[in-house]
């Protein structure tokens, strides 16, 4: 067998170089375009907080109690989660490395203190029923409360027994625009960065 000889012919340090700058613009690249869709996947949710529902389903309606306690708190509007808005402009679209995070950083808080993380996974799963022992100050206020409901007091509401039952149904809001994301967003996402990376068509 006859030895056959190699001779490498061009410029191969600008042959590396251009590799090493494709290699760091295909990153870039992929970087920027993962941002932009978390961006995308958040305007989903807030769009779906202010439509009030999220992948065809709607939220549930507030109660009368929940309408009459924002009136009495000086809060209008009759939508369920953006009473002031908090936790609708919680939500974040936050690069941490090589991933994106998008939904309620567990540092954002509300106006009393609260972790509004805590918030949100009350209202996307749902919580209760809870019994909530009431003190003489709490009973005087679920009496003004259903007064300015317009509801007379029951044996399930609580107002004579000294507890009231506190529910809170789910209003998925995270979900179904994560569920609806993901069956788009890997094909966009490979357009974006074949755009970037100005692969054209």
């Amino acid at each position: 067998m006859a030895n056959v000889g190699v001779r490498k012919t061009g410029d191969w340090a600008k042959a590396r170089k251009l590799l090493r700058d494709a290699a760091a613009r295909l990153q870039h690249a992929q970087k920027v375009a993962l941002l932009q869709e978390a961006q995308v996947l958040r305007n989903d949710i807030v769009r779906g907080l202010t439509a009030q529902g999220a992948g065809g389903a709607s939220f549930a309606p507030l109660s009368p109690l929940t309408l009459a306690a924002r009136r009495l708190k000086g809060l209008g509007g009759t939508k369920a989660l953006i009473a002031r808005a908090d936790l609708r402009n919680a939500i974040a679209a936050l690069s941490r490395g090589d991933e994106v995070f998008v939904g309620v950083p567990r540092k954002a808080k509300g106006p009393g203190g609260g972790a509004l993380v805590d918030v949100a996974q009350i209202q996307e799963y749902g919580a209760g029923p809870t019994a909530i022992p009431l003190t003489p100050k709490m009973q005087r206020f679920l009496f003004v409360l259903l007064r300015e409901a317009g509801v007379a007091p029951s044996a399930g509401s609580g107002a004579g027994t000294g507890y009231v039952l506190v529910r809170v149904p789910a209003r998925p809001f995270l979900q179904p625009p994560f569920d609806a994301f993901s069956k788009v967003a890997p094909e966009r996402y490979a357009r974006r960065v074949a755009g970037l990376m100005g692969w054209g068509g």
